[in-house]
C-alpha cells in the first residue's frame, strides 16, 4: 500500500501559491528571498525526497508547470523527476504535458484511493494546492511536509482554507534546512 505525502513550500503565513512568480499574482517570487546557500540545502532536501518517492501525484496545472520547468533541464534532479511515474488528476486533460504520466479520470477520491492501494511506496504531491486540500479533507494524505520560508506575504492562496474543517495533526519530524528554512512533517492524529 502506498503512502501519500503532500510536500509544499509555504510562507510563514501559510501562502502556497506562486512561489516562483511565474503565475503573475503580484506577490510571487517569494522562494527567491533566501540565500543561495539555503537554496542549495533546500534543493538537496527535495532531491532526497524525489529519490525516495515511487511516483508523483499532481493536478493538471501542476503537470503543465512542472513539465515546462523540468523537461528542458538535465542533471540528477531533472533525470529523476522526468523519469519517474506521474499520475495527473484531471477531468479535462486529453494528454499530460510531463513525461511518463498517466491521467487519473473520474472521481478523484476513488482514483486516488485505488492508486494508493495498488502502488507501494511514497507517492509525493508537489504543488497542486487544490488536490492537496482535497486529499487532506478526505483523509487520503498520510503525511504533510511543509517547507516553511521566512517571509510573510499577507495575501495569496493559502494551503488551508476556512472550508477545510478541523484536521488534527501530529508533528513527527522537524528539520532545519540551511540557516533560514525549516521542514515540518506531520501525520494525521487519531
Amino acid at each position: 500500500m502506498g503512502k501519500i505525502i503532500i510536500s509544499e513550500n509555504v510562507s510563514l503565513d501559510g501562502i502556497a501559491d506562486d512561489p516562483t512568480g511565474d503565475e503573475g499574482s503580484g506577490h510571487g517570487h517569494w522562494t527567491a528571498l533566501i540565500s543561495a546557500q539555503d537554496r542549495e540545502k533546500w534543493y538537496q532536501a527535495i532531491h532526497e525526497e524525489a529519490l525516495a518517492a515511487k511516483a508523483l501525484l499532481i493536478g493538471r496545472r501542476s503537470d503543465a508547470w512542472f513539465a515546462s520547468r523540468w523537461l528542458p533541464r538535465t542533471g540528477d534532479q531533472a533525470d529523476r523527476l522526468n523519469g519517474m511515474p506521474k499520475y495527473v488528476v484531471s477531468s479535462t486533460l486529453e494528454e499530460p504535458m510531463w513525461t511518463n504520466a498517466t491521467i487519473l479520470r473520474g472521481r478523484v477520491l476513488t482514483e486516488v484511493a485505488k492508486l494508493k492501494e495498488n502502488l507501494p511506496g511514497d507517492i509525493v504531491v508537489y504543488g497542486s494546492i487544490r488536490l492537496a486540500r482535497t486529499l487532506l479533507e478526505h483523509d487520503l494524505a498520510d503525511e504533510l511536509r511543509l517547507y516553511v520560508y521566512p517571509v510573510v506575504l499577507g495575501a495569496g492562496e493559502r494551503l488551508f482554507t476556512e472550508t477545510g474543517g478541523k484536521r488534527p495533526l501530529r508533528l513527527i519530524r522537524t528539520r532545519s534546512i540551511g540557516e533560514s528554512l525549516v521542514q515540518l512533517s506531520y501525520e494525521p492524529a487519531g
